[in-house]
This record gives C-alpha cells, sequence and structure tokens, in this order.
C-alpha cells in the first residue's frame, strides 16, 4: 500500500493528514500559531510558526501511523492563499508575513490599477486590483519599508515556504501564483508586462509548476527534522480552495462546489479560459494542469447566521446544550417550518460588504419588509435564504460567462444543514451533494501528490477513484418557481439603495 501527506498551512493553524491511495484517512495532527494584528486592518504571522507547525505535525502523523516513511509516495502542500513571504540572500526571513487578509494596501491597489490600467489588468490577471493579492503587498513594503525591500532576494507565499523548508527549493505552482496578481492567467506563466509596469525583478518570484508536478525532493536536514525518507517527493500542491476543489472531486466541467463558512464561495471548474470583465469574480488557473477555476465570494454567509444565532438564539443554545445538540440543528428546524420567501421577508447578507457580485465596502445588511407579523422563525429562515440567493448570484455570473454548474457539491459548516442544501438546489435548479470525506484541502493535494507520483494517472482519474457522495439533495420542481420571485426581487434591492450605502458610510 502506497500512502500520501497532505499538509494544509491554514490561518489559525495547519492539519496535516496520512492518507492511503483510497483516500483513506491513516492519521492526523494540528498544530495552531498566533496571528498579530500590529495596526487596525493590519493581519500579519510569522513563517517561522508555520514550519514549526508542518514539521511537528508530519512527526506526529507518522508516529500514530505506524507507516513506514519509504511508503509515503509523496507529499502535498494547501495553505492560505495571498501572503507575502520576503527572504534574504541567506535566505532569512526579513519580516512578519504580511497575510491575505491585511487590508493596508488601498493606495497600492491604485497605484497598480495606475501604472498597468484597469482594463489590462483584468485581461492578464483576471482580476482588479485588491488589497488581499500579493503584488499590493509587495508595493507597500517598497513604498513603506524601502530598506526591507532592498534585503529581498526571494518571495514566496506561505504554503511555499514550507516547501522551501521542506526541499531548498523555490517554487510555487498556477492555482496560488493566480492570486499573486502577477501571473498571465490565460498563459500561465509570470507576466512580463506586468512585472515591467510595476518595476518588479523577475528574478524575486519562484518557478511556476502545475499543480502535481514534482517541485523537489525532501532534504536530509527536512527529513531529520520530520521523520520523512530523504527523497520523497514534493508536488506542487494548489492553493486552499483548488486543493478543496480536488478535495471534493470539482475536477471537470459541470462540477462545482458551494462552502458556506464565515464567507460563502461558488468555485466553479472550467477546461476553457473565461474572464469576467467587469471583475465581479476570481478566475484562476486550477490544480488540474490545462484548466481553471471560477470563483464568486459573498462576504457573510455562515457568519450572518452566527450573528443572528449570537444575539437572537439565546433561548436555542440554552435548550440545545440541556439536549446535548447543536444549536444550528434546532434553528434548522425552526426555519423549516416557514414557506418560502418567509412570509415575505428578505434579507441582505451584506454584513461585512460585499465581492460578488457588488464588489463594494459600504454595503451593509437589511432586513426588507419586516412587519409585526414577523417572528424570529421567520427572520432566521429570511437569513438562510438570503445567503442562498447571495450565492445564486455567483452561479449565474458562472452561468453567464458560458460556465456550466450542473454539479454542485456543499462544504463547510453550513453545508451540513440539510435545509440550507435544499435551498440551494431548488435556487441553482441541480442536484446539491455533499462529500464523504471531511477533509477537503488536505485529500485535495493528497491526490496531487499521488498523481505526481505515479499511483494515478491523472487529477481526474484520481478523483473518480477515491471522492464519493453523501447525501443528495434533489431540485424540488414546485419550489424553484416561487424562490425565482423572491430572488428576483432580492437582485433589485442592492441597485436601489447602492447610493444610500456610500452615504451611511461617510456619517460620522
Amino acid at each position: 500500500m502506497k500512502y500520501a501527506i497532505g499538509i494544509d498551512v491554514g490561518t489559525s493553524g495547519t492539519k496535516t493528514v496520512l492518507f492511503d491511495s483510497r483516500g483513506e484517512v491513516i492519521a492526523s495532527a494540528t498544530a495552531e500559531y498566533p496571528l498579530y494584528q500590529p495596526k487596525n486592518g493590519y493581519a500579519e504571522q510569522e513563517p517561522a510558526d508555520w514550519w514549526a507547525a508542518s514539521a511537528s505535525t508530519v512527526k506526529a502523523v507518522l508516529k500514530k501511523s505506524g507507516v513506514n516513511p519509504s511508503d509515503i509516495a509523496g507529499i502535498g502542500l494547501s495553505g492560505q492563499m495571498h501572503g507575502l513571504v520576503m527572504l534574504d540572500e541567506s535566505n532569512a526571513v526579513i519580516r512578519r508575513s504580511i497575510i491575505w487578509c491585511d487590508q493596508r494596501t488601498a493606495k497600492e491597489c491604485e497605484e497598480i490599477t495606475e501604472k498597468v490600467g484597469a482594463k489590462r489588468l483584468i485581461e492578464i490577471t483576471a482580476n482588479p486590483a485588491l488589497t488581499g493579492f500579493t503584488a499590493s503587498k509587495i508595493l507597500w513594503v517598497r513604498n513603506n519599508e524601502p530598506e526591507n525591500y532592498a534585503r529581498c532576494k526571494h518571495i514566496l507565499l506561505p504554503k511555499d515556504y514550507v516547501r522551501f523548508m521542506l526541499t531548498g527549493e523555490y517554487a510555487t505552482e498556477v492555482s496560488d501564483a493566480s492570486g499573486m496578481q502577477l501571473l498571465d492567467i490565460p498563459r500561465r506563466c509570470w507576466s512580463d508586462e506586468i512585472l515591467e509596469k510595476l518595476d518588479i525583478d523577475s528574478s524575486l518570484l519562484a518557478k511556476v509548476y502545475e499543480s502535481p508536478e514534482i517541485t523537489g525532493y525532501i532534504t536530509k536536514e527536512a527529513a531529520a527534522l520530520t521523520g520523512l525518507s530523504e527523497g520523497t517527493p514534493v508536488v506542487g500542491g494548489a492553493g486552499d480552495n483548488a486543493a478543496a476543489a480536488v478535495g471534493t472531486g470539482a475536477v471537470s466541467d459541470g462540477k462545482a462546489f458551494t462552502t458556506i463558512g464565515s464567507s460563502g464561495v461558488v468555485f466553479a471548474h472550467t477546461s476553457g479560459i473565461s474572464i469576467d470583465p467587469q471583475g465581479r469574480v476570481h478566475t484562476f488557473c486550477c490544480a488540474v494542469p490545462g484548466c481553471w477555476h471560477v470563483m464568486g465570494v459573498t462576504q457573510g454567509a455562515g457568519l450572518s447566521l452566527k450573528w443572528f444565532r449570537d444575539n437572537f438564539c439565546g433561548a436555542e443554545k440554552e435548550t440545545a446544550r440541556l439536549m446535548g445538540v447543536d444549536e444550528y440543528e434546532l434553528m434548522d428546524k425552526q426555519a423549516k417550518t416557514v414557506p418560502i420567501g418567509s412570509n415575505r421577508l428578505i434579507y441582505l447578507p451584506y454584513l461585512m460588504g460585499e465581492r460578488t457580485p457588488h464588489l463594494d465596502p459600504d454595503a451593509r445588511g437589511m432586513f426588507f419588509g419586516l412587519s409585526a407579523v414577523h417572528t424570529k422563525k421567520e427572520m432566521l429562515r429570511a437569513v438562510m435564504e438570503g445567503v442562498a440567493f447571495s450565492l445564486k448570484d455567483c452561479v449565474e455570473i458562472c452561468r453567464a460567462m458560458g460556465i456550466s454548474v450542473s454539479d454542485m457539491t456543499a462544504c463547510g459548516g453550513g453545508g451540513a444543514s440539510p435545509l440550507w442544501r435544499q435551498m440551494l438546489a431548488d435556487l441553482y435548479g441541480c442536484p446539491v451533494k455533499t462529500s464523504s470525506s471531511k477533509e477537503g484541502p488536505a485529500l485535495g493535494v493528497a491526490i496531487l501528490a499521488f498523481v505526481g507520483a505515479g499511483v494515478y494517472e491523472s487529477v481526474p482519474a484520481a478523483c473518480e477513484a477515491i471522492i464519493k457522495s453523501a447525501q443528495v439533495q434533489q431540485p424540488i420542481e414546485e419550489n424553484t418557481p416561487v424562490y425565482d420571485k423572491y430572488y428576483k426581487l432580492y437582485t433589485e434591492l442592492y441597485p436601489a439603495v447602492k447610493e444610500k450605502y456610500a452615504v451611511l458610510a461617510g456619517l460620522s
């Protein structure tokens, strides 16, 4: 039996999972680390913490499993995207990594747009300049910490720093590199035009691989620290969402997944390049060689339900505690007693601004149609429906771009709700299922490692053999036209109040 290890370098911690070639979990381990916020809107982490967590969890899963390290076919890496890691000429980390959720780079985004041009930027990188992406972070360091920028010899992403510590190689892969805003997305290589216009030396950047390609091998030093065998191959891996796509089997046309975590994501696979000229969704290279994915994001998905629970569902929380059940199960049962449309109540889930389709940081949440007949349970269902409407916005943009969405997997905490999955099935007009594995990104990059090591011939073939579906919600035909009426009104509400959001944001 051959095995593979998936290392997922997240924001709160690193999770390492050892799988056999059927995708079964043999052992797993997690190590947490801090997030630093030196100023409002700043977010940083220590790359040394990622490496320590990765080394310790690999060692732990090998010890727990008793698997012979020589039977490990390969290692796959996943992780948080967009983070900036800067190394000097001796490979020492120059400063803490500025990570994905840092918001300090608004001026640098303006600088990028001015130097490249808004239209041209989207044509090459498939996205407008965003504070989360890596390019603006590079410019911020150059503009604000010139001494650190002058020392910089290598720029890596978070998971790729762990790769460097494992293999000694400066390497990345197309899915994670797509989030740097320096990659030519259609051509799957660094953009000479972007680098020239931003005056960034191409020698700073790592070599770009496809996700299942072998990028290096475990060094003697890394083997001593982790317990792995020297010479074990390490494949490109993938950014967190691209890895999750492999881990849920969304690796061919028509397949997609919806994640309802704090934010919500709709991720659709496409074998042809398709870019939204308005920049409402992200088009990135995906983990399947020669293919792409389109991703829409709603900021306040599961966050909306958590906000409602924490502020209005104290009785449900206490009852759930006494019954020994999940409070969200009780909330689901309450919402299910309310008809579609929540008795003419609509919720806009813009608690944290919005990305898809509006890209408006000033947007805020709203209950529309609230009256004296409404109770907590109508408001609860309206929250769930509003999030589902927002996710449908993402699906509709994908379909308008010519991308098929006919096979949907639901992930994340919200994906565990049968009621929410049924809402999505009715709104999307296609089956919505869950995956039998809950490992997502770690499984995805382990599958990539199996492909790189030759255990499977391709990513789709590996997913066909490994990924299994669990519950499936079929669309209920009579529900769809009812939802469509409310969804149409929902789409008309944001344009009606858009200007007032900006006014509200300006009030002291």
